[in-house]
């Protein structure tokens, strides 16, 4: 079992230390919860989301990406937050994808920005710059080209729900082999149970523009649960979520992904 694979099954065994949240209120919890989901949150964060894709191609094998994806808000002034959000894939694809046996290694790199007001009211919002960067550390885990383009979040977070969406396009610039022309849409819907519990829904859809019709979309469904909880005074958030690929790009697959995630949170 590689590294990829057993970080995924260490995630399932850390799950007994959920019930940890003793010293905590239920007002901190709630709050701590709703920052948690919520993508622009004023609040310093360091998630480590782990997607296990299974039964891709004839063999049924396994791609496993490891997503260490720091948040670093900043101050503009008064009236406005910019909202950092940095994704490096640590990736790990079967022979299907790579036609050279398994690869592990680093993917391409991530950076959205979010300029997004203190008070916007009811509705939560933010909208800023996406830009993909060639830091695969082998051609078969990236793109070799920059892209770039823009990314929109917006939310509500009535009584115990958080619901919204993230929308993004890249297009490729400055050169390079690859095309790129990739839209990402993820709604989340999140409802906050007792005792830091919350049940979630997030799953990632794509398009991949430059593709034919057939071979363009991947549409999951599906969900899971999280826990709010804290382990000495460091609060961490903890999740687990199953989804179905009820259409995918290719004859390929994968069929499933299993989404495991940790944030650790630093709220001021």
């Amino acid at each position: 079992m590689s590294f990829l694979k057993s970080s995924f099954v260490t995630a399932l065994a850390l799950l007994p230390i959920l019930s940890f949240s003793e010293g905590m209120s239920e007002a901190e919890l709630e709050s701590l919860a709703k920052t948690a989901q919520n993508p622009i949150a004023s609040m310093i964060s360091l998630p480590f989301q782990n997607n296990t894709n299974l039964n891709i191609g004839p063999n049924d094998e396994t791609q496993n990406i490891l997503n260490i994806q720091p948040v670093w808000p900043f101050e503009i002034n008064d009236d406005w937050n910019f909202i950092t959000r940095t994704i490096v894939p640590v990736v790990s694809n079967p022979d299907v994808l790579t036609g050279e046996g398994r690869v592990d290694g680093i993917g391409d790199t991530l950076f959205t920005g979010f300029l997004s007001p203190k008070d916007s009211g009811s509705i939560t919002w933010g909208v800023g710059p996406a830009i993909l960067m060639p830091t695969a550390t082998k051609d078969v885990l990236g793109q070799d080209t920059w892209g770039a383009g823009i990314s929109a979040v917006a939310l509500a977070m009535p009584g115990n729900w958080v619901v919204g969406s993230l929308v993004s396009n890249i297009w490729s610039v400055g050169g390079g082999d690859a095309d790129i022309n990739l839209f990402t849409w993820q709604y989340f819907i999140n409802y906050n149970l007792d005792d830091g519990w919350y049940l979630v829904s997030a799953p990632i859809i794509t398009a991949n523009w430059e593709a034919d019709s057939d071979h363009r979309w991947k549409v999951p469904f599906g969900g899971g649960v999280g826990k709010i909880f804290r382990v000495g005074n460091q609060p961490i958030n903890a999740q687990l979520s199953l989804y179905n690929n009820v259409i995918t790009p290719d004859d390929y697959g994968p069929e499933w992904q299993v989404r495991a995630q940790f944030q650790f949170m630093f709220p001021k």
